[in-house]
């Protein structure tokens, strides 16, 4: 098959998409609260993939309402109440598509009432720019209702990223969308592409709710206690209450094996043409297989890097990373179902779309999954496991298997310039139910930006709070320097390990050059034990040490010598699946000074604590822009004599103004007071001077006197 790797034209009609010969770009996204599943004119129902205004009850005979500017998510009709956080008023956001080089200026509006807010530009190299990545308290402070922040940076590299909330749980609640940087102007074949976002949606406002859920033990549902979502290898999800799968914002909610008839994502195609597909990751916390019937997918980037075509059933991607594949249209003229489906034995969430060949019937797809056999076997690219039940009779091409089109080497370990580190991303505690934690130590958000208020940063982390076989919180950081060759192992390990961890690193694209797996049961695929490669020391009974100060279990690996690993073309990402009992080891060189946040990608996780910060080159980081906001707390003032009594009363509007007016009749009055004492004074010092002049002159009389009786 000839594969066609460039592209120009985007089908999403609400897309910004800049000139490509302009040298500046800018643009605005205006954050506000939205409602799902209304119009201007009331709530809207669904019903056979359109919507009907609320008082409808003939549908046969009433227009469906238009909706270009309904949030419709998954049609639940009581999704009237659920609240959005939307930029430009759409879910997702509206996607952003620039062109490399081009200096991007992107006008963030905060027009909510309750809430402040960031941008993070997940996988936009911030070089000479780190306080534009976005990380509320890491490199900025947030915009609070009210405020804007111009962001502004140059757009490197080409390829499929995309933005997001990073305050709270807002992504989860809708905010956030594609941002897609083209390559420069070429004569390459150009394709049309299809940007296609999966992600899960619940009826509540986002994962909140879920924290508390978490912290009170599980999810309930009529007075009783759901059981845990599963991973394929048995290990248990963290709890969050998924209803629905969404693609582009438009799903469906099943009842049992019946749904409600909510409108879906369309993606049009003409019969022979290939086209480009940009997939993309925002969801709240499981792995999606995806798919489309009845078509092979070649997979031909990963996290915004090319990588060499693999041909494809499906693949997986987790909450952070992205795919490209193209897709050739060359079945019969028809509609074929795009579908997604999470990683869970228990309660499986899928996700629809529709692949429509121009002249085909608008019509319900009636296609079928394609047909794995023991004798013709799925290929699933990037599985989160070494292999699927064998039941499924599925091959998996893992992530160390795929290659970079830009082929670079390894970096090799130079003595003095190398430095290893072990990190596991864990809940180190009983049965996983401890503190989310990077080695035991759960991060402790600043007050202040990191980056540019870093004299006033506290709670850093010590030795002698934390360590092997200790829990901490504290602002967890590490330093890396200039120059460096980085290798890091991400653990998954040890007593608080539960679900695979997608690991997202700001400022840096890092090689995949080594995936270890836990040990798994060959025909059912259940995960058994920790992988052996790793010595999680601390406790010495398996599986109970915290793991928060391991090693390699044979130290020859150690300094750079891990066999096995990639040694050309390992595949680039900022984001990467960390599987439960298992390891991956990237690299990276430290070439990019910067306070770049690390941190597992499930909300829940990152806010929770399992992140830290990279400390890198702090001397040699750009000096910022002036005008930057600054952000902390008030603690009061010690100082008695500087503040006014705490017993006064408190003043409203009114009172000050009773006040003002008091304090001009007082100020005439003291007027009046002055000018008399003036006089007062003045009078009484002529008096005095009349006196002194009437004794003067009587004693020069007698002075004279004096003389004429002493001359005679």
């Amino acid at each position: 098959m000839k594969l066609l790797l460039f592209l120009l034209f985007v089908t999403l009609s609400t897309a910004f998409e800049c000139d490509p010969h302009a040298k500046i770009c800018e643009t605005s996204l205006n954050i506000h609260y939205k409602l799902a599943m209304m119009s201007e004119d009331g709530p809207v129902y669904p019903y056979n993939g359109n919507l009907y205004l609320y008082n409808v009850t003939d549908t046969s005979n009433a227009s469906p309402v238009n909706m270009d500017d309904i949030i419709t998510a998954d049609g639940w009709e009581g999704s009237s109440g659920r609240l959005v956080v939307a930029a430009n008023g759409s879910l997702p956001g509206p996607p952003i598509i620039v062109y490399e080089g081009q200096t991007v200026i992107i006008n963030v509006h905060n027009k909510q009432l309750s809430e402040a807010v960031s941008i993070h530009w997940h996988g936009v190299d911030m070089k000479d720019t780190p306080w534009m990545d976005g990380p509320p308290y890491i490199t900025q402070c947030p915009i609070t209702p009210g405020q804007t922040f111009k962001y502004k940076f140059t757009a490197n590299p080409p390829g499929t990223f995309w933005y997001h909330s990073h305050m709270g749980h807002q992504r989860l609640n809708g905010l956030f969308g594609a941002f897609i940087i083209r390559p420069k102007i070429s004569n390459k074949i150009q394709l049309e592409e299809h940007i296609m976002q999966v992600f899960e949606w619940n009826h509540e406002y986002g994962s909140d709710a879920d924290d508390l859920f978490e912290e009170g033990g599980g999810v309930y549902k009529n007075r009783k206690k759901l059981l845990p979502s599963m991973q394929l290898d048995m290990s248990p999800f963290t709890p969050y209450r998924t209803h629905a799968g969404l693609i582009n914002g438009r799903g469906r909610f099943w009842s049992s094996t019946s749904h409600n008839g909510s409108p879906l994502e369309t993606f049009k195609v003409t019969k022979g043409k290939q086209y480009l597909f940009r997939v993309i990751g925002p969801g709240a916390l499981y792995p999606w297989r995806v798919s489309v019937d009845q078509h092979n997918l070649t997979i031909v980037g990963a996290d915004g890097f090319e990588t060499v075509p693999v041909v494809a059933e499906s693949f997986v991607i987790a909450p952070g990373e992205r795919f490209n594949f193209i897709l050739e249209a060359d079945q019969p003229i028809g509609t074929y179902m795009v579908r997604a489906e999470t990683l869970d034995r228990r309660y499986t969430t899928k996700a629809e779309a529709i692949l429509h060949y121009q002249g085909a019937m608008l019509s319900e797809p009636t296609s079928s999954k394609s047909n794995c056999t023991s004798e013709n076997k799925c290929i699933v690219v990037n599985c989160p496991f070494p292999f699927y039940p064998e039941n499924e009779n599925v091959n998996c091409t893992r992530l160390t298997e795929l290659r970079t089109v830009l082929n670079i080497p390894t970096p090799l370990p130079v003595k003095g310039k190398f430095k290893e580190y072990f990190l596991n991303f864990a809940f180190p505690g009983y049965n996983g139910e401890g503190p989310a934690s990077v080695n035991g130590r759960q991060f402790k958000l600043p007050v202040v930006s990191a980056l540019t208020q870093p004299d006033e940063l506290t709670d850093q982390c010590s030795d002698q709070e934390c360590g092997e076989e200790k829990l901490c919180e504290c602002m967890n950081s590490l330093t890396i320097k200039s120059g460096d060759t980085i290798q890091m192992t991400f653990l998954n390990m040890g007593q608080g390990r539960v679900d695979d961890h997608p690991v997202h690193m700001h400022g840096h694209a890092f090689m995949v050059v080594k995936v270890g797996y836990g040990v798994f049961n060959q025909s059912t695929g259940t995960l058994i034990q920790d992988n052996y490669d790793v010595d999680c020391r601390g406790n010495t009974k398996p599986g109970m040490s915290m793991c928060n100060s391991a090693t390699w279990s044979n130290s020859s690996w150690l300094n750079g010598n891990v066999p096995g690993i990639v040694q050309q073309g390992a595949v680039l990402k900022d984001t990467v699946i960390v599987p439960s009992g298992g390891y991956v080891v990237v690299r990276f060189p430290a070439t990019i000074p910067g306070i770049w946040f690390l941190h597992c990608h499930i909300d829940m996780h990152s806010n929770d604590g399992m992140a830290l910060v990279l400390n890198e080159s702090f001397t040699s980081i750009p000096k910022p822009p002036p005008g930057l906001p600054k952000c902390g707390s008030y603690l009061g003032n010690d100082d008695v004599s500087d503040v006014s009594d705490t017993n006064d009363p408190v003043e409203d509007f009114n009172d000050h103004v009773v006040k003002d007016e008091q304090r001009e009749y007082d100020k005439d009055e003291n007027t009046t007071l002055l000018f008399g004492g003036m006089f007062s004074v003045l009078f009484i010092l002529n008096i005095v001077q009349f006196i002194v002049l009437l004794v003067t002159c009587r004693r020069q009389n007698q002075i004279r006197q004096h003389d004429k009786a002493f001359a005679s």
